[in-house]
């Protein structure tokens, strides 16, 4: 047994319990249709949170349709949904928001022989240049740069992670766009240097300010002013819950480092065991700028993470038991996901392989909302941000000519799996 399915079956035997205990203790609204009598006796999801017109009905029959409470799960395997996290399971992004707290208290370090190229094997020559002119070689390498009061330094880091030098120069090249990008895994290695427990500690600080702060808040870092909250979903929240209560084990597969998601996962009841994050390779017990492989790549020769394509691939490996390269490719439906949800094209391959319910949390990125309006399959479900949702896309996604990003970082038209291309859509879901 690998150790995906030992998490696996260790779950479905405690979440039966669970599920047992909860029909015996909850009933909450009517079954939806297509679900069994005794769904009723079951949690449902709650009906006083708002859900666009359609959407709670239709996760709630998916539930419903593979659920120890409802008796329509037989046994075996028990059911698995997938969640991303960044504005999926919260407003506003964990992953930077720990980046903005450790520049605001002078925790990044001067790199390895004070030469920003360690941190990242795809930064470019002008953007480690940038770097070095900015925040300078007087810190020792090791030690904290004074990020908060050398505000040219705060301000060039914040660039780089947007993928850009603060002279708009390209930041990061050479790496497969499907399966890692530039900005997220610099962000992690932002971390290197510190424990896993250190790092962990830092989210932990970084989540309480956050949670305190009133929505719709911003902080200064450098001279610029970020995003300076963050709140958890109730209506998400809700639906893991809900899948808990069902037999179905949700997960959480983010592109934010796994110490930082491990330190907000218990926020809505998934456990540390349940979280697949950016993985770095540790030495020493410190983290290093490197990342651990996947699908039969190397640890440290950085070329996917938890990132599109590589979201599949950690998925696959973490949950399912999948070893060696066959990690990238789908697996076949009875051994997928029933459910999975995201927001950003980070996550549409790992959405798209959810074999009943695909929720899309619409923040306008192309590639997602291209395949969850065209809804190839019937599966696809969308939502506004349940907080400051995005405005409606003015114009059409360009779906038909450059929706798809290619390994190369191109621009191609998207294709359903029967290779037919899909139309440009219009932003409907408001």
């Amino acid at each position: 047994m690998t150790r995906g399915t030992r998490f696996i079956a260790a779950a479905a035997a405690l979440a039966g319990i669970l599920a047992i205990t909860s029909c015996a203790a909850t009933a909450a609204g009517t079954a939806p249709e297509g679900s069994t009598k005794a769904s009723a006796s079951c949690r449902q999801l709650d009906a006083n949170l708002a859900w666009p017109q359609g959407v709670r009905e239709k996760l709630q029959a998916a539930i419903d349709a593979h659920s120890t409470c409802t008796g329509t799960f037989k046994g075996g395997t028990a059911p698995v949904a997938i969640f991303d996290w960044d504005n999926t399971v919260v407003k506003n992004d964990i992953g930077y928001g720990t980046n903005f707290w450790m520049l605001r208290n002078n925790k990044v370090l001067q790199p390895e022989n004070k030469d920003w190229k360690t941190t990242n094997r795809y930064l470019t020559d002008a953007a480690a240049k940038a770097l070095s002119a900015a925040c300078g070689t007087a810190t020792p390498a090791g030690k904290p740069l004074d990020t908060a009061k050398n505000t040219a330094c705060a301000d060039e880091i914040l660039a780089i992670l947007d993928e850009k030098t603060r002279a708009g120069e390209e930041a990061f090249e050479g790496f497969n766009a499907r399966r890692v990008t530039g900005g997220y895994a610099w962000g992690t290695a932002l971390s290197a240097g510190y424990s896993e427990e250190e790092l962990g500690r830092f989210a932990t600080a970084m989540k309480q300010e956050n949670l305190a702060a009133a929505v719709g808040a911003t902080q200064k870092v450098g001279t610029q002013q970020v995003d300076g909250y963050i709140r958890i979903y109730p209506q998400i929240k809700d639906l893991i819950g809900t899948l808990q209560a069902h037999g179905v084990v949700p997960w959480v597969v983010s592109a934010s480092p796994e110490p930082v998601v491990k330190a907000w996962s218990g926020e809505v009841g998934i456990d540390a065991a349940h979280v697949v994050g950016v993985r770095s390779v540790y030495r020493d017990g410190l983290q290093t700028a490197h990342l651990v492989g996947c699908g039969g790549v190397p640890d440290g020769e950085d070329s996917v993470m938890t990132y599109m394509d590589g979201k599949r691939c950690w998925a696959n490996q973490e949950i399912f038991g999948v070893d060696g390269p066959a990690a990238f490719e789908q697996l076949p439906a009875e051994r997928r996901q029933i459910l999975a949800a995201g927001d950003s094209g980070t996550d549409v391959t790992f959405v798209g392989d959810a074999t009943e319910a695909r929720l899309v949390v619409n923040r306008n990125n192309t590639e997602l909302m291209c395949r969850a309006y065209d809804n190839d399959g019937g599966k696809w479900l969308i939502t506004p941000m349940f907080i400051d949702p995005k405005p409606q896309r003015s114009g059409s996604y360009p779906c038909s000519t450059e929706g798809f990003t290619t390994p190369e970082h191109g621009k191609e038209p998207i294709k359903r799996p029967d290779g037919s291309v899909i139309p440009d859509q219009v932003d409907s879901a408001h």
